[in-house]
């Protein structure tokens, strides 16, 4: 499978790194929206500019926009019918603090985002802070495997001080209690409900944390252990850290960013 990958630049520049920590009092309860990383994928061509598939598109990309994400942040919607030409399948989802208003301005965004960096390809996915965007020709299964190439991380650039070990078992600890959280959440009245957050001590330090599947994942737990598991595979611990995909997003800071 072919794709182009992205992964904004400060998260490799120390420089910028370190900005991003002086921002972070800005950033941390959930006040900004900032693009995270796209993959425009290949394999399934591009379109031509009036076709039925623009149409379909354009049609389909106005509902995610307009849509209410009061319940529970999330879209799934298709048009068309493989292998008719006009057929898509769009998929979003906000992040578990950021349902409502917040919600669909992260859907303008993301949108406009995708329609800018994957420019007429027919499948491709936008992560920013607060949601993420997946458009295909191609609908998938219901409920939804987990695809773990489409996983990636982002750490704070700052080690832990101390016992470092210690910390990542404390931090596993914790995004195992938030896990039984999302399995007792699975069902709120009608709505399915795949998020969970949390805070706790550490020490002189207070740890903050969140785990969310997306709505039709089928082995969410699943998902949730890998990426936990991801986070800590080398002895070079963080201060902070997340994986996303298109199936869960697990993150851990050390100072709030979660907004109530």
């Amino acid at each position: 499978m072919k794709f182009s990958y992205s992964l904004p630049k400060r998260f490799v520049s120390p420089i910028l790194a370190m900005q991003f920590l002086i921002i972070h009092s800005v950033s941390s309860l959930n006040l900004t929206n900032e693009y995270l990383n796209h993959k425009c994928f290949l394999d399934q061509g591009i379109y031509n500019t009036g076709s039925e598939y623009e149409d379909s598109l354009n049609i389909i990309l106005r509902s995610v926009r307009t849509g209410s994400y009061y319940k529970n942040g999330f879209m799934r919607t298709s048009r068309g019918r493989e292998p008719a030409p006009d057929a898509v399948t769009v998929m979003f989802q906000c992040r578990g603090d950021s349902y409502g208003s917040k919600c669909r301005t992260c859907a303008d965004t993301a949108v406009a985002g995708f329609r800018r960096r994957c420019l007429r390809n027919k499948f491709g996915i936008i992560w920013y802070d607060q949601c993420f965007l997946w458009v295909s020709a191609i609908g998938e299964d219901m409920p939804i495997n987990t695809n773990y190439k489409n996983m990636f991380s982002m750490y704070n650039p700052n080690n832990v001080r101390g016992d470092a070990k210690l910390f990542a078992k404390r931090v596993v600890d914790f995004f195992s209690e938030l896990t039984l959280k999302v399995d007792k959440n699975t069902e709120v009245g009608s709505v399915v409900i795949l998020y969970a957050e949390g805070k706790k001590k550490l020490g002189k330090n207070t740890l903050y944390a969140m785990v969310q599947c997306v709505e039709l994942t089928i082995d969410c737990k699943s998902c949730l252990t890998w990426s936990i598991l991801k986070l800590f595979k080398n002895d070079d611990i963080k201060q902070g850290g997340r994986v996303l995909g298109s199936n869960c997003e697990v993150r851990y800071k050390l100072y709030p960013f979660i907004r109530s």
